[in-house]
């Protein structure tokens, strides 16, 4: 979905320039823009993500009144190369000044980006995520379910008020239901069409078991407007024979809908946020700060973490159901479907072995009330292995800047990784999107 933008002029001042870079910009934004009739400024401004200056001119030292009056974020786009020209820079000093903030791009890919955050804004405010649950925290390790937020009408309520994105939820048991009705050779066409790399050994069931709950969900995605999914897989695993790794992979890779794990809205609401405003590689994974010690290790089974020689205090360990995370297939460097590993999931369900490209990533997520977002220049520097009694048969290891600063700042123990250093987009998401941006 485009973003629409309200080219605005001075009445008084229209110049044939006006013209000239209001047809540059539809030729350079036209993939991520939609722009709407030319406004004067003070006129009635249409409904639209954001109001966009091609020229802007010293009346708009006399117009600041009319220039605090508009509630969509203003852009300042006024060189042919579809960035801020340097000689504008007065004016939005000014602006700010008089407490009008502004967005002036630098550069071509910035304004583009822009358009796409503003494009997904509008997407998310006519959308809805559909979730999968029946009695969340009643099912498997109720003393760690039942202490997560997302479960609670708040939470709902918070992304609506937020983003205009509704929630809904079916019923994870009669998913389960319906996906056992599909023929076994329905199910291993499809399978096979698949053709992913397995692991050694890998079962014809577990793949069989995962095409059916692929045509199971796919039946329930009988509306455009629904741009995530996600379902309760862990603490109500009994009612699938079958986890949705392999399901979410495919809907990412046919449709491009973004998955949850566990039903985590948080963090689905901000992996579709930054996917389809940036488009970089990200997954949802678990944390496990070298400082937290044994309160970590045990819960994963572990005896002890990777050796670290310098600064061990500012290191990660990331595991998820029993490897990196559910990094998709398009996402990884390497990847092999395997059986799993939880003891909490049917004994037929599966998982992924994959691993990111190594090197600058940023650590993200929104906070639980929806008004920050945290911004972490991390490295990943490697993974680590553990023997089959482990939870985390292959994880990464991440260091961050300031660990101890981390422990007392971290929103969650699920967090968003993303490939390469995007602190800087983060900044304009978050001026878009009214997100405090916080750099732990």
């Amino acid at each position: 979905m485009k973003a629409r933008l309200v080219p605005l002029y001075f009445e008084a001042e229209r110049t044939e320039r006006f013209s000239t870079q209001l047809a540059h910009l539809k030729r350079l934004l036209g993939d991520e823009a939609e722009f709407l009739p030319e406004t004067a400024l003070g006129k009635t401004i249409p409904e639209c993500e954001a109001v966009v200056f091609p020229e802007i001119l010293g009346q708009a030292y006399r117009s600041v009144e009319a220039i605090q009056g508009i509630n969509v974020p203003i852009l300042i786009i006024t060189s042919e190369f579809a960035t801020v020209s340097m000689w504008d820079w007065e004016i939005s000093n000014f602006l700010k000044g008089k407490g009008v903030s502004t967005i002036a791009p630098y550069s071509l890919e910035e304004s583009l980006t822009v358009c796409r955050v503003l494009g997904t804004k509008r997407k998310m405010a006519a959308s809805k995520f559909l979730i999968f649950q029946d009695n969340p925290g009643e099912g498997f390790q109720p003393e760690i379910f039942k202490s997560f937020y997302w479960w609670e009408k708040e939470s709902d309520d918070t992304i609506k008020d937020k983003f205009g994105t509704t929630i809904e939820r079916r019923s994870l048991k009669a998913l389960g239901e319906k996906a056992t009705r599909f023929s076994d050779a329905d199910a291993e066409a499809l399978w096979k069409s698949w053709d992913y790399p397995l692991s050694e050994g890998f079962e014809k069931i577990r793949g069989l078991n995962a095409a059916k709950f692929y045509m199971a969900v796919k039946e329930e995605l009988d509306s455009d407007d629904i741009i995530g999914v996600g379902s309760n897989c862990l603490n109500e695993s009994h009612y699938c024979n079958t986890t949705p790794c392999l399901t979410w992979d495919r809907l990412l890779e046919e449709k491009g809908l973004i998955w949850a794990c566990e039903g985590d809205t948080q963090s689905l609401t901000s992996k579709y946020m930054l996917y389809n405003s940036i488009g970089a590689p990200l997954f949802m994974t678990n944390i496990y700060p070298f400082m937290m010690g044994m309160a970590a290790l045990k819960h994963e089974k572990i005896p002890s973490f990777p050796e670290i020689v310098d600064d061990p205090e500012n290191h990660i360990l990331l595991g998820h159901c029993g490897y990196f995370g559910l990094l998709p297939r398009k996402f990884s460097t390497d990847f092999t479907v395997v059986p799993k590993q939880l003891a909490i999931v049917d004994e037929n369900s599966h998982m992924f072995n994959a691993r990111m490209k190594t090197g600058d990533v940023t650590v993200t997520k929104m906070n639980m009330a929806m008004d920050k977002i945290m911004s972490i220049k991390g490295n990943l520097r490697g993974y680590v292995q553990y023997d089959e009694s482990s939870d985390v048969r292959n994880g990464g290891i991440l260091r961050v800047p300031d660990g101890r600063r981390f422990m007392e700042n971290v929103y969650s123990h699920h967090v968003l990784v993303m490939e390469g250093d995007h602190t800087n987009t983060l900044n304009l998401i978050g001026r878009i999107m009214d997100l405090e941006v916080e750099k732990l």
